[in-house]
Order: structure tokens, then C-alpha cells, then sequence
């Protein structure tokens, strides 16, 4: 326990200071008519998009970037509290997936010119203590949270989708690979045997994250 705390508090530090390393290269957006990504810079990808536009994909990848916080916290909190070795595996490994994440909308947000939420210590606490509870309720309903969790960043991400600007490709195609990282995360969750959470716990998370999205996009 005392290792697994020490390896949350290391991992912490990390998140929040910005020093943390993607697994997988950044996804790049595809060459027309073409499958495979082009290997353009930042600058010729964004030179067609406005100030406007820059300044709204920017708040919308913050607002990625706090979601990516907030799982390290929960999937850190989920792997100490469980005393499933098997649970812990697949909680460590899908908090790999959002290390890579994380790092890719840090970098996205640099390229764009944004900063990161002045407020990330406080989502990163509150998402601790969360995933904190729900490990001790159960493995069962801590999955169930996991895949609650993952439903709603899926919800949040096809949002996003559809407000980015068209010409921002850079951010679209990391959107679109985190969006298939989190239903996978659900769908593994599911078969692991995660329990239905009550309908209000459902709703008190989605107000939950709605105040974190929308307050995000600003701060």
C-alpha cells in the first residue's frame, strides 16, 4: 500500500506539472484521400484557421486536456483501493491510454497557443477522493463508475467533434482516437463485470461534469 501510494503521489506531481510522456505518437491528422497521417508541422496545419477559431478549439482541447487529469486521478485512486490484482492491471493499463492522452492534448494546447485549467489541482483532487469511494464500494461498482465515466467522455468528445473547427485537423484526429480509446475502456469495464449504477448516481455525475466542462473552457 505504502508503494502504491508513493507511485499515486509521483504520478500526481506528473500530471500537474506537465511532465508526463505519451506511449504512442501523437495522432495526426490524414493526407486527402489517404489513410496515412502527413507529416506537416503545427503552424502549416493551423495557418488556415482563424484567431477565433484557435481561440475555440484551444478551450475545447483544455477542456480535453482537464478530462485527462480528472482520469488520472480516478484510475489511481480505483488501482489503490482495489485488492484485485487482475483489477489493478486493467485499471494501471487504461491509465496508460490516458497518459497518452493527456500529453497529447498538452502538446495540442502548446500548438495552439492555450494554457492548461488554472484549476487542475482542485479537478485532480476531487477526482481522487472520487475514485477513492468508489474503489471501496466494491470492484463491481468501481467498474461501474469506470464505465459510467467513460460513457460521458464519450458523450463530451462527440460534442467536441462537431464544434471544432472543420480546418482544425491536428485536434480532430486526437479527438478521434481518445473517443475509441474511452469505448474500449467502457466495453472492457462491462465485461469485467461492472455493475449499473442507480440512476441518480448517474445524473449527479453528469452535473458533476458539467460543471467541470464549462467552467474549464474559461478557466
Amino acid at each position: 500500500m505504502l508503494d502504491l501510494l508513493i507511485i499515486a503521489a509521483d504520478r500526481a506531481l506528473r500530471t500537474l506539472s506537465g511532465g508526463v510522456t505519451a506511449a504512442r505518437p501523437i495522432p495526426r491528422p490524414a493526407s486527402a484521400g489517404s489513410p496515412l497521417p502527413h507529416p506537416t508541422s503545427a503552424a502549416e496545419d493551423d495557418s488556415a484557421l482563424s484567431a477565433t477559431e484557435k481561440s475555440l478549439s484551444g478551450a475545447l482541447m483544455r477542456v480535453n486536456h482537464v478530462g485527462e487529469v480528472c482520469a488520472q486521478a480516478l484510475y489511481q485512486a480505483q488501482a489503490i483501493a482495489t485488492t484485485d490484482p487482475v483489477m489493478r492491471r486493467q485499471l494501471e493499463a487504461a491509465a496508460r491510454d490516458e497518459t497518452d492522452h493527456l500529453a497529447w492534448t498538452q502538446q495540442r494546447l502548446g500548438e495552439l497557443g492555450a494554457r492548461a485549467s488554472l484549476l487542475n489541482p482542485l479537478w485532480y483532487a476531487g477526482s481522487f477522493t472520487m475514485g477513492w469511494v468508489a474503489g471501496h464500494l466494491g470492484d463491481k461498482w468501481s467498474l461501474g463508475f469506470l464505465v459510467e465515466t467513460e460513457h460521458q467522455v464519450e458523450q463530451h468528445l462527440a460534442e467536441h467533434m462537431d464544434r471544432l473547427p472543420a480546418g482544425d485537423q491536428r485536434s480532430r484526429a486526437i479527438v478521434q482516437q481518445m473517443t475509441i480509446d474511452e469505448a474500449r475502456h467502457a466495453s472492457e469495464a462491462q465485461q469485467a463485470g461492472a455493475a449499473e449504477l442507480p440512476t441518480a448516481v448517474r445524473w449527479g455525475m453528469r452535473a458533476l461534469s458539467q460543471v467541470m466542462t464549462r467552467t474549464a473552457h474559461y478557466l
